[in-house]
C-alpha cells in the first residue's frame, strides 16, 4: 500500500560517495561509474590578443556554471511515498494519476495533485516468486478516449510459468478504482520452469501503431538463438496483440512472426528516442550489461557473444567486428544490473534532453547515457544508496525513481 511520507516532503541530501562502484553482478534471482569527457581542442585564431579580459561578474559566473543541490548533485531529491517492492510506474496522460505496480500483485494510483493513493481492484492473479510477479504498466495509445492501459504479469500454465500482457479499461470513481474487461493479448512462448529473466517491459511506438514487449531468456540461454520460440527476444505486436505487419520473420508462422529482434538475455528497459529509434537496457551475466539500439531482425548474440562471463568464470566470446551479432552501444563490467530505461524528452533539465537514464539495481545508482543519433556514450553516475528499479519522466519534466525494496521509496528529482 502506498504510504505518503507526510505533508512536508523531505529533501534527501546524502553526501556523494567516492566515484567507485562496488562490483555488482547480475546474479540469477537478482536483478565502474562513468564520466563524460567534455574537453575540446581550442579553436584556431588568426591573431593573439594579449589583453586580459575583464573579470566576469558574479552573475555571469553563476550563469556559466551548472546549478547544484547542496549535496553537489545537479538535482534535488524529494521523498514522496513508499510502496511494497514497486516494479514499474506510468504517468497517465491527461490525468493527475501516477500508476505504480508492486511485484507482489498490487496496482496503485497516486493523485499527483492531492497525494492520495487508491488501490486498484480487478488486477489479475499473478505468480509471485523470484523475479516474477506483477510487472509493467503503460497507457494505451487510445487512453485519452477509452482509458485503456496495458499490464504485464507472470502466470502459471503447462510446462511452468511465463510472462503475459493484458489490457483493460481503468475506471476511477470517487475513492475507488478498478480494471474493467481485462483481456490477455500476448503470452511468452513457451512456459518453462524457473523464476527469472521474464523481462516483460512494454513500450508503444511513438505513433501508437505497435506494442513492443521484451521477453527474457528465462535463464535457459540457448532458446535466445532459436527463432521457433519467443524467449530471448523483443516482439512487435499490434495493440490487439497480433504479429505486426512487416516483422522481419513474418513468413515463418507463429510465434516467429512476432519477433523483431533476438539473442537477448534479460532486457529490462525499452524506450524510444525523439527520432523514433528503439533502445533497450539489458542485464548481462557476470559483467557485460548493455545498452542496445534495437533494429529489425538483428541478433544481439546471447549466449554466443557477451562482454561478460558465465557465473563461475566460464568465458564467453566478446562481441567482435564481423561476428554477425549486433554489439552494445554502451556496456558495463563489473555489472550495474540495469533494471529500467527512460529517454528524457523534457526541458526541466535542458542539458539532458534526448539522453537515456538507467536505474541500476546492484549498482544502486542512477546512470545517464549520452545519446547522439545512433551512438551512445556513458555519462554521469549518481550513487543513490538503494537499488533503483524504475525511472520515469513526469509531464512537468521532473524525473521520478522507484526503489526496489520492501518500503521502496518513490522519489522526485527536480532542478536545484
Amino acid at each position: 500500500m502506498g504510504r505518503p511520507l507526510g505533508t512536508r516532503p523531505r529533501t534527501w541530501a546524502a553526501t556523494i560517495a567516492a566515484a567507485t562502484l562496488l562490483a555488482g553482478c547480475s546474479a540469477p534471482g537478482t536483478e565502474g561509474p562513468g564520466s563524460e569527457q567534455s574537453a575540446q581542442p581550442p579553436s584556431p585564431q588568426a591573431t593573439v590578443d594579449t589583453t586580459a579580459p575583464p573579470a566576469p561578474t558574479a552573475s555571469e559566473t553563476a550563469a556559466s556554471e551548472p546549478r547544484l543541490a547542496p549535496d553537489g548533485r545537479p538535482f534535488v531529491v524529494t521523498e514522496v511515498a513508499e510502496f511494497d517492492e514497486p516494479w514499474a510506474m506510468a504517468f497517465l496522460p491527461g490525468t493527475p494519476w501516477l500508476a505504480i505496480t508492486e511485484r507482489t500483485g498490487t496496482l496503485h494510483l497516486r493523485d499527483q495533485e492531492s497525494g492520495r493513493t487508491l488501490e486498484v481492484s480487478g488486477v489479475p492473479e499473478v505468480v509471485v516468486g523470484g523475479q516474477g510477479g506483477l510487472g509493467d504498466i503503460v497507457a494505451g495509445p487510445t487512453f485519452a478516449d477509452d482509458n485503456t492501459v496495458y499490464l504485464s504479469w507472470i502466470e502459471r500454465g503447462d510446462g511452468g510459468t511465463g510472462a503475459v500482457v493484458g489490457r483493460a479499461r481503468l475506471v476511477v470513481e470517487g475513492d475507488t478504482a478498478r480494471l474493467d474487461g481485462l483481456t490477455t493479448v500476448w503470452e511468452q512462448t513457451p512456459k518453462v520452469s524457473g523464476n527469472g529473466h521474464f523481462s516483460h517491459r512494454l513500450a508503444f511506438s511513438p505513433d501508437g501503431q505497435y506494442l513492443f514487449v521484451s521477453s527474457g531468456d528465462r535463464q535457459k540461454m540457448e532458446p535466445a538463438q532459436d527463432l521457433s520460440n519467443t524467449l530471448g527476444t523483443i516482439v512487435r505486436l499490434t495493440p490487439d496483440g497480433e504479429p505486426a505487419p512487416g516483422n522481419p520473420f513474418a513468413d515463418r508462422g507463429a510465434p516467429t512472426d512476432q519477433i523483431w529482434s533476438y539473442g537477448h538475455r534479460n532486457p529490462l528497459g525499452l524506450a524510444f528516442d525523439e527520432a523514433g529509434r528503439l533502445w533497450s537496457s539489458e542485464m548481462g551475466p557476470q559483467g557485460g550489461d548493455e545498452i542496445n539500439l534495437i533494429e529489425a531482425g538483428a541478433n544481439y548474440g546471447w549466449p554466443e557473444a557477451s562482454n561478460g562471463s558465465h557465473y563461475g568464470g566460464g568465458e564467453i566470446p566478446d562481441h567482435a567486428d564481423g561476428d554477425g551479432f549486433a554489439a552494445p552501444k554502451v556496456g558495463w563490467t563489473p555489472s550495474v544490473s540495469p533494471g529500467s530505461l527512460m529517454i528524457y524528452h523534457g526541458d526541466a533539465f535542458p542539458d539532458w534532453t534526448g539522453d537515456a537514464f538507467v536505474g541500476a539495481l546492484s549498482g544502486q545508482a542512477l546512470i545517464r547515457v549520452d545519446l547522439d543519433g545512433e551512438s551512445a556514450t556513458e555519462g554521469d553516475l549518481w550513487e543513490m544508496g538503494q537499488r533503483i528499479r524504475a525511472v520515469a519522466e513526469a509531464p512537468d519534466g521532473s524525473i521520478w525513481l522507484l526503489e526496489d525494496a520492501p518500503g521502496g521509496r518513490l522519489l522526485q528529482l527536480t532542478a536545484p
